[in-house]
C-alpha cells in the first residue's frame, strides 16, 4: 500500500453559503487547546487536502461537510468538478436522471442547479478552511503556543501546502464562476465580489511566492512524503493560469506559461512508458504524475473522487471485475464526435468498449441504454494486474497534473506566440506523446500538421476524461455557440448552438439570497 500522510481528522465543519468564508471550523474546543502539537496542524492540513476528494468526517458517508443534496457522494468536490469539466462538453455524456445532470449535459443549467451549488460551496469550504488554518499558523500564534524552532518550521511547511491548495481553489473559482469574493482571512463581514483581475493577481502572487521560496521543496522522485505539494505542482498551476489568462483577464500570458512549463519539463519528471499506468491503482509509482489527490481504498473511503471515476463508467455490457471493482454504475459514456476524433483506429489511447453497444446515444437519460461506448480509462487494477486493496473504494490517485499536459501546453503556447520555446521542440514533445501511444514512430506528425486545431484535438486524445476539456474548449472559443456542436448540446439530439453565458456558471440563487453584496453573473 502506498505511504501517504496521515488523514486522521478531528474537525467538524458546517458551511451554508459563500458568506461563510468567514466561518471558523467548529471543533468543540478553543484553538489554543486544539493546536497544541505538530500532529494537530498536520491533521488540519490533511482535512484541507481531503476536502477536494472526500465528503465528510465519516468515510465513506454519514457525517457530511455539506448538507446540500440527498446523495452525499455528489458533494465530493472532484466528482462535481469532473462533471462540470466533462459532461458539459463534446467528450462525455452522463445518462443519470438525478436533478440537474441533464441540464449540465445540455448546457441549460440555472442558478438552482444542485451541482453548481456543490461546486460553489465546496470551494467556499476549502477557502474557509485554508484561511482559518493560515490564521492559526502565524508566527505570533506559534510563538504564543510555545513551539520550538523545529516544530515551527514543520508547521510553516504545512502552511505552504495550504496556500497552494487555496490558490488552486481560487483558480477553480475564477474559471468556473469568474466573479467571486476574494477573502483571505476570517472576518465577520459579508464579502463582495472582486474583479477577475484581482483574483488572477492574488493567485499569481501566491504562486510566485511559493516558487521563489528557497525552503519550499523542489520536485524529487520518489517524493519525501507522497501527496504533499512541491514546486512542480506550483509550476503547473502557474502554467494553467497563464495559458488561460486571455479568457480570464483579456491579456495574453503565453510567455509566462512557457517559463513555467519549461521548469516542469526540465525537472525530474518523465513519461510513463505505458499510458494507462497513469490511471491505475499503483499510479503513485508513475514518474509522469506531478501532483495528485491521494486515494486509498482502506483509509480514505468516499463515494466521490476516483471511486466515482472507476465505477461510474462501467456500463451494463462491461465486467466490473476486469477493472478491480465489485460493481459498475452505468453512467458516463463517450459521445460519437469524441470517438470520431480518433481518426487513426490504431491509436492505443482509444480504449472504447464497443461490443454490444452503438456509437450514437439516441436517449440521453437512460443509463440502461446500449447507446454510447464505454470508456474505462481509470481502473482499480495495478500495473501488474492485481486488484486494489478494496474492491468498492479504489486506490487509484486522482492525477491532477502530469507531464504530458506540460508538453501540450508548451506546444500551444509556442503556436500562440509565446517566447521561450520554438516550433521544432514543440513538434518533438508532441511526437514523444504519440510514440508513447503507438509504441513506434508510425503515429508521428510533421511540422505541417502542427497547428492550434491539431493541438486541441490532441489534447482531447491524450487528456480525455481528465477534467480539462471544458477549459480547453472555452480557450478556443468552441464551448458555447455553434462553431462546434455535438450530440445533445443545447438539448437537441444532433446538437445546436448555445448561449455564451454558459462559459461560466451562475452564482447559486441561495447565496444571492443570503448575501446582498453579490451580483448574479450576466444572463442568469
Amino acid at each position: 500500500m502506498k505511504r501517504i500522510f496521515i488523514i486522521l481528522i478531528l474537525i467538524t465543519t458546517f458551511v451554508s453559503s459563500c458568506t461563510d468564508l468567514d466561518l471558523k471550523p467548529l471543533d468543540g474546543a478553543g484553538a489554543d487547546f486544539t493546536f497544541t502539537d505538530v500532529l494537530s496542524y498536520k491533521q488540519y492540513m490533511a482535512k484541507i487536502f481531503g476536502a477536494y476528494m472526500m465528503t465528510g468526517q465519516d468515510g465513506p458517508a454519514g457525517d457530511p461537510d455539506l448538507a446540500l443534496v440527498n446523495d452525499e457522494g455528489f458533494t465530493s468536490y472532484m466528482r462535481a468538478y469532473w462533471k462540470a469539466q466533462q459532461i458539459t462538453t463534446d467528450e462525455t455524456h452522463l445518462t443519470w436522471t438525478d436533478g440537474g445532470i441533464q441540464d449540465m449535459n445540455f448546457q441549460q443549467w440555472t442558478s438552482e442547479n444542485q451541482f453548481v451549488r456543490v461546486l460553489y460551496y465546496r470551494l467556499a469550504l476549502i477557502i474557509s478552511l485554508s484561511n482559518d488554518f493560515l490564521g492559526e499558523a502565524t508566527t505570533a500564534k506559534l510563538d504564543s503556543r510555545g513551539f520550538n524552532a523545529s516544530d515551527r518550521a514543520e508547521i510553516i511547511g504545512f502552511s505552504k501546502d495550504v496556500r497552494f491548495l487555496r490558490a488552486m481553489a481560487y483558480w477553480h473559482a475564477l474559471d468556473l464562476f469568474r466573479n467571486i469574493p476574494l477573502v483571505t482571512e476570517i472576518t465577520s463581514d459579508p464579502p463582495s465580489q472582486a474583479s477577475p483581475q484581482a483574483i488572477f493577481d492574488f493567485i499569481e502572487s501566491e504562486l510566485n511566492d511559493l516558487d521563489s521560496d528557497l525552503d519550499f521543496p523542489d520536485p524529487q522522485f520518489p517524493a519525501v512524503e507522497y501527496g504533499r505539494v512541491d514546486k512542480g505542482a506550483v509550476w503547473m498551476l502557474q502554467a494553467k493560469l497563464y495559458l488561460n489568462a486571455e479568457v480570464y483577464i483579456s491579456q495574453p500570458k503565453y510567455t509566462e506559461c512557457l517559463t513555467a512549463v519549461n521548469k516542469v519539463i526540465g525537472s525530474v519528471y518523465s513519461l510513463n512508458p505505458v499510458y494507462l499506468d497513469n490511471f491505475k491503482a499503483d499510479n503513485h509509482l508513475s514518474q509522469e504524475l506531478i501532483f495528485n489527490f491521494n486515494s486509498d481504498g482502506v483509509n480514505s473511503q468516499t463515494w466521490g473522487g476516483t471511486t466515482f471515476l472507476v465505477h461510474a463508467p462501467i456500463l451494463t455490457t462491461m465486467t466490473p471485475a476486469d477493472y478491480g471493482v465489485d460493481a459498475g454504475w452505468s453512467g458516463p459514456r463517450a459521445t460519437s464526435v469524441f470517438v470520431d476524433r480518433f481518426t487513426d483506429p490504431a491509436d492505443p489511447r482509444a480504449i472504447f468498449v464497443t461490443a454490444g453497444r452503438t456509437k450514437e446515444l439516441p436517449v440521453p437519460n437512460d443509463n440502461a441504454s446500449l447507446g454510447g461506448y464505454g470508456v474505462p480509462k481509470y481502473s482499480n487494477k495495478t500495473s501488474s494486474g492485481a486488484d486494489g486493496s478494496n474492491q468498492t473504494f479504489v486506490d487509484t490517485d486522482w492525477p491532477v497534473f502530469r507531464l504530458a499536459d506540460a508538453y501540450l501546453m508548451y506546444a500551444e503556447a509556442v503556436l500562440r506566440g509565446g517566447s521561450g520555446g520554438d516550433a521544432g521542440t514543440a513538434l518533438t514533445y508532441i511526437n514523444m506523446l504519440r510514440e508513447r501511444a503507438y509504441g513506434d514512430t508510425s503515429g508521428n506528425i510533421t511540422s505541417d500538421d502542427l497547428d492550434l486545431d491539431f493541438i486541441l484535438d490532441e489534447r482531447s486524445r491524450e487528456l480525455y476524461w481528465e477534467a480539462t476539456r471544458r477549459v480547453d474548449l472555452i480557450r478556443y472559443g468552441k464551448f458555447t455557440g455553434g462553431d462546434l456542436v455535438w450530440p445533445w448540446k443545447g438539448g437537441e439530439e444532433n446538437g445546436t448552438a448555445t448561449d455564451a453565458k454558459y462559459n461560466i456558471f451562475p452564482i447559486p440563487a441561495t447565496d444571492l439570497s443570503a448575501n446582498p453584496n453579490l451580483v448574479q453573473n450576466p444572463g442568469f
